[in-house]
């Protein structure tokens, strides 16, 4: 049996677009058949200065319902350079526990591999579904960026084209 399906599954929480077309509000994610998700932010290198931040929310509905807040991030991992090529390490950060995450004051200027995680049972009573939304980083120029979504440690495991819908 492959790792998708069996060890994890993806979903696109938003596509890839030009960031400075201004704040993005991610898909959302339920994590009824995983124990966490790594939430993957990927961006080109735009301009200094237009920084991206994620937003980490909760959801007590696949759609509408009562969104909010879920302030758990405590650490998180981002690699930067002007190209990522593969020789960079990865940065672990540290905060008090938050949704917000600042990228930092260079993450405009260069190409960002961040990953944050959410276990799912740091999910608040009634709350099954997760996203992130990234701001607007008032640019100017194009910046490109995507976030994906890595539900893993599977509870239900099951070849990938028989995978339930991650909404």
């Amino acid at each position: 049996m492959e790792a998708l399906g069996r060890l994890f599954n993806i979903a696109a929480v938003v596509a890839p677009v030009d960031l400075s077309g201004g704040a993005q509000t991610g898909a959302r994610v339920h994590l009824r058949d995983g124990e966490g998700v790594a939430f993957v932010y990927f961006a080109d290198a735009g301009t200094d200065g237009e920084d991206v931040d994620l937003d980490v929310q909760e959801h007590n509905a696949s759609s509408a319902g009562t969104s909010q807040d879920l302030d758990v991030v405590t650490r998180w991992f981002s690699k930067r350079e002007a190209t990522l090529d593969n020789d960079e390490q990865w940065t672990k950060h540290t905060q008090t526990a938050a949704s917000e995450v600042d990228l930092g004051d260079d993450e405009g200027q260069n190409q960002v591999l961040a990953v944050v995680e959410v276990s799912s049972k740091s999910l608040s009573d009634g709350y099954e579904w997760v996203s992130v939304n990234t701001t607007d980083p008032g640019a100017t120029a194009g910046k490109l960026g995507c976030v994906l979504a890595i539900v893993y440690d599977l509870t239900v495991q099951r070849s990938p084209e028989l995978l339930a819908d991650l909404l």
